[in-house]
């Protein structure tokens, strides 16, 4: 099967027809995959960074047709940003396939060795987990991301972004293919989906035998579906409710520079600080500054009463503030007695995604990390570090929320399995 290109027609597709051969395609790539060297996948890595950078003009024509297509549909500001490419965004989706392609070999790594008795020596090897899909909404750098990580850890990938970045994915698409082909490896060994029609969702989750894992990358109505009709594993990024707690020790300066930067950098991506949890010590002493910071920079914040009284321009509350991803420049803000308090509403409203807390008292940071089990946890630093590049990955398919296999930036590494590999003597079991 060849590459497939875009179909604008989506009434005449026979939807399980067309998935069912890219899956069986995929299949067939990943087995080539698997023992291609990891030179060969790093030169397709290289060359399909170059193509993005040839190619600019054209990702912005997509781009721009996207973007087109999303005011009409009335996306937020926050949601157009995730979406919206120009040249310096192209030019860091390139970069990151480099970084991808600098990394070691993820493939063929001895993850452990031992003897037994018997004279039997194994050891246990790292080695592709086969077809991956990727099911993934706004954001067009995800399909470089997600088809360079799976690429570089010699696996085949189905891309199937949303319906805003229909045309811009196409294009990013096209180089990596163009990356494939001048290093000698099979084109579909990234095939993106080419329809917007969401059956084709439904098709790539009960497709057992043809993919591996699924990884969907968006809001919590697409894992929520995901989650709860795939037929194969799946690797969760459930939404990033990420909250900030400023402790009664925390250094005023630093907490507010943090607190600003983990809201307003980019509000739309899942890093994105969305609930402040502050001592009540900390609150008196330094929270009209915080408080005013946000608000100055245009955020809303919506607090409970503490907060309120603060400043004139909170707004309140309600049940609903709590356990909310915003992605917008809103934020919620309350008061708690201690450090338990705060851990235990992280437990009640928070996503397993980041936390952070804001401290320079040892004990309490010790608290925190060992009391919560978000897949990251950070101390006087910006939840905005959630990112696979930021962690020296390169770059990431999806923060992986779940407590199986992957945890928290998916990059290459996460993207294996492994195998035992037992050698002996003619060694016989009595």
């Amino acid at each position: 099967m060849t590459v497939a290109t875009e179909i604008d027609r989506d009434e005449a597709l026979d939807i399980p027809t067309l998935m069912r051969g890219i899956g069986e395609a995929a299949k067939a790539a990943a087995a080539e995959l698997s023992y291609a060297s990891g030179a060969t996948r790093d030169a397709a890595l290289l060359a399909a960074a170059e193509a993005l950078e040839d190619t600019v003009p054209a990702i912005l024509d997509a781009n721009a047709a996207d973007m087109e297509f999303g005011r009409a549909k009335g996306l937020s500001a926050a949601m157009m940003d995730r979406l919206m490419l120009d040249a310096g965004r192209v030019g860091a989706i390139a970069g990151g396939l480099r970084e991808v392609a600098a990394q070691p070999d993820p493939l063929g790594r001895v993850l452990a060795e031992w003897d037994q008795p018997n004279g039997l020596h194994f050891r246990k090897v790292a080695t592709p987990l086969g077809v991956i899909g990727v099911i993934y909404e706004s954001r067009p750098n995800v399909t470089a991301d997600a088809g360079g990580l799976c690429l570089k850890s010699g696996n085949a990938a189905i891309l199937r972004g949303g319906s805003e970045s229909f045309h811009s994915s196409g294009a990013i698409h096209a180089a990596l293919v163009a990356g494939l082909r001048a290093a000698g490896l099979p084109e579909t060994a990234i095939q993106r989906v080419p329809t917007r029609d969401r059956a084709a969702v439904g098709e790539m989750l009960a497709m057992p035998g043809l993919i591996d894992v699924i990884v969907p990358r968006g809001g919590k109505g697409l894992v929520g579906r995901v989650q709860s009709d795939a037929r194969v594993p799946v690797f969760a990024h459930l939404e990033g409710i990420c909250h900030i707690y400023a402790d009664a020790a925390a250094d005023p300066e630093k907490a507010r520079a943090v607190i600003v930067n983990a809201k307003t950098r980019r509000t739309g991506i899942c890093g994105a600080a969305e609930c402040l949890l502050f001592h009540r010590d900390f609150l008196a002493a330094h929270g009209a500054g915080v408080i005013g910071d946000l608000l100055d920079a245009g955020v809303e914040v919506r607090g409970d009463a503490g907060v309120q009284a603060l400043d004139a321009r909170v707004v309140a509350a309600g049940p609903e503030d709590w356990g909310r991803e915003y992605l917008d420049m809103i934020v919620a803000a309350k008061v708690v007695a201690d450090v338990d308090e705060a851990i235990a509403h992280i437990r009640t409203y928070g996503s397993s995604h980041t936390e952070a807390v804001l401290t320079e008292d040892d004990a309490v940071a010790e608290r925190f990390f060992g009391r919560l089990d978000s897949a990251i946890l950070l101390r006087n630093a910006s939840t905005q570090f959630a990112d696979g590049g930021e962690f020296g990955f390169g770059a990431e398919i999806g923060i992986a929320t779940g407590k199986m296999h992957a945890r928290g930036p998916v990059g290459a590494e996460q993207l294996t399995s492994f195998k035992y590999l037992v050698e002996g003597n003619g060694t016989l079991r009595p």
